[in-house]
C-alpha cells in the first residue's frame, strides 16, 4: 500500500466534528472496524484539533455524521463500506 492512500489531507476547515457510528459484532460494520483499526490514527495525526467520535452499539447501523458550523449536520451510510470507502467519503467532506 503506498504512503498517500494512508494519508489524509487536512479537511475542510468548517468541518467541526466527525463521528464514526459501528456495531461491534455485525458484519456489515466490519469494514468501518477496519478502517478504526489501520487508519485513524493517521486522520487524527492528520487532524490533531478535529474531534473524531468513534461510537459503538450494538445492532447500529454503520454511518459517518460530520458536523459542521452552525450545528449542520451532514451524514452518510457505511453499511458494507469498505476502509477505503470511507477514506473516500471522509476526504469528500
Amino acid at each position: 500500500m503506498r504512503l498517500s492512500v494512508l494519508r489524509f489531507a487536512r479537511l475542510n476547515p468548517s468541518v467541526k466534528e466527525l463521528r464514526l457510528h459501528l456495531c461491534q459484532t455485525g458484519e456489515e460494520s466490519k469494514g468501518v472496524r477496519d478502517f478504526v483499526n489501520t487508519r485513524y490514527v493517521q486522520l487524527k495525526r492528520d487532524n490533531p484539533s478535529l474531534p473524531i467520535l468513534v461510537r459503538e452499539c450494538s445492532g447500529v447501523q454503520p454511518r459517518l455524521w460530520a458536523r459542521y458550523e452552525l450545528g449542520k449536520e451532514k451524514s452518510v451510510t457505511l453499511t458494507n463500506a469498505t476502509a477505503e470507502d470511507i477514506s473516500k467519503h471522509i476526504e469528500a467532506l
